[in-house]
């Protein structure tokens, strides 16, 4: 049975124990609660740069899981990966102490500030959290800022600031954001993912509904009225909804004017409630990160930022590692890497790139990730590609999954050809390398896409350059 936890009222001087402690976000939780006074000590199944920064700043690390690496401690937490059979967790399992998931830890740790921030959505957590994060910087509110990337103005996906504002990501998946306690929701888009979890588009939104319900009475709802999924997700739930649009003149913030520079990057004239409100410009390219800046707008104009504020943090604002990347170059070609691995994203990554490449050449490799949504998107998938003048599938990323033998990259492959005619299978990363050094040119665009190792490609392409 899951326990409940309030940091409150644990002892000090006993340890919280972390299973799992090296992943991006176990990690940065512990630091918070270093940094709150709590002692801290936990487990990775090997050692990382993550593990070896965590020991560096004091914290005990344990490789590998083993039952008698947890003594007296004050509570236990453990990431979704870790399963009831991990010996660690089940010696947990028989202590009096609470034994929760990470994201309850999340949770608790939301209830330290007065002003916690969530940023949900199918698509643009990262983007969206990490601009609003550069905004609440340039308006020098000293933020704690917990990211799902690496912010390079940060230089990490962890800042500690005061216990005032804390923005961070959301994530549906196995309902995590359900255990949190924002004062402000953001909800960027609804669609379908994650269907190893979710039984179809209305369980998800179900699940956002219910997110939506936790914000508080004296919070605020901050939603894409263009998103038919998102509206409908929030529209019986009795808050405070400011709404954005890049579509909907009634919407409370409402973009107009909008052009793009020759480097893809939006300039946009901002209506609050149909009145001027700001002259936007941005320094990430795509239309679509003109709907994140609106969302940014909007939450950060209900605490007060002024929009003076706002396009600094704007202007600050690069991106983010893996959104859009900029690696480097091969042979004049620019090289690209960029997480998506859902349909959406991937139409949008590659809309962008089109839009920048003009008459110049857009090859991607693309690195699926897991079977289950490789197999139930497999007709989005297929139609996914067509801004691109060549795509390669490799080898499916499993991630937490096995694979079932239902799906093969050489599928989507397939499905790719019979929608745009321009998909090929590699076995092997180093096909797919050779593969964008026979394409390359001058101008084009070389573009890795996934949420796995795929960006190692890219990198590998541009350290041969040099070679």
């Amino acid at each position: 049975m899951e326990h409940s936890l309030d940091l409150n009222k644990l002892n000090k001087n006993e340890p919280i124990y972390m299973i799992g402690i090296g992943g991006i976000s176990m990690s940065a939780l512990a630091l918070i609660l270093k940094d709150a006074g709590f002692t801290v000590c936990g487990s990775d199944c090997k050692e990382s740069d993550m593990t070896v920064s965590l020991a560096n700043q004091g914290i005990t690390v344990h490789i590998g899981h083993r039952a008698e690496n947890i003594g007296t401690v004050s509570a236990v937490v453990y990431t979704a990966a870790i399963h009831e059979d991990n010996p660690e967790l089940k010696i947990a399992r028989t202590l009096s102490v609470p034994v929760v998931e990470r994201a309850v830890l999340l949770g608790e740790i939301m209830r330290q500030f007065s002003m916690p921030i969530a940023v949900s959505g199918t698509h643009g957590k990262t983007t969206t959290t990490s601009m609003l994060s550069q905004v609440l910087l340039a308006a020098q509110v000293d933020p704690t800022i917990l990211v799902g990337g690496i912010l390079p103005s940060i230089d990490s996906n962890l800042r500690i600031g005061s216990h005032d504002y804390l923005v961070t990501e959301a994530c549906e998946y196995c309902g995590s954001f359900l255990k949190f306690f924002p004062k402000i929701s953001l909800i960027l888009n609804v669609e379908e993912d994650h269907l190893d979890y979710f039984k179809d588009i209305n369980d998800i939104i179900d699940c956002f509904r219910a997110f939506a319900h936790k914000t508080p009475e004296d919070g605020a709802i901050v939603v894409n009225t263009d998103d038919e999924n998102a509206m409908a997700a929030v529209c019986d739930v009795p808050r405070k909804k400011i709404t954005f649009s890049v579509k909907d003149k009634t919407a409370d913030f409402f973009a107009e004017d909008i052009i793009f520079r020759p480097d893809g990057c939006a300039e946009f004239t901002v209506f609050h409630h149909e009145e001027l409100y700001m002259k936007a410009s941005l320094s990430v390219p795509g239309l679509h990160n003109v709907l994140n800046a609106l969302a940014v707008i909007a939450a950060a104009d209900c605490i007060g930022i002024s929009p003076k504020d706002m396009q600094q943090g704007f202007d600050d604002f690069r991106g983010t590692r893996r959104r859009f990347e900029k690696k480097g170059t091969f042979k004049g070609a620019l090289v690209i890497d960029d997480y998506a691995h859902h349909p959406t994203e991937i139409k949008t990554t590659l809309a962008t790139a089109r839009a920048a490449a003009g008459k110049n050449k857009v090859w991607c490799v693309f690195q699926p990730h897991t079977y289950t949504r490789s197999l139930k998107l497999k007709e989005e998938f297929a139609t996914a590609f067509a801004d691109c003048d060549g795509a390669l599938v490799v080898d499916i990323y499993a991630a937490r999954e096995k694979d079932t033998g239902l799906i093969h990259s050489r599928d989507l492959a397939d499905a790719i050809n019979k929608a745009s005619g321009n998909a090929s299978y590699a076995e092997s990363f180093k096909k797919a390398q050779d593969w964008f050094g026979e394409k390359a040119s001058d101008g084009d665009y070389l573009i890795t896409l996934g949420a796995g190792d795929v960006n190692q490609i890219g990198e590998n392409l541009i350290k041969s350059s040099l070679e």
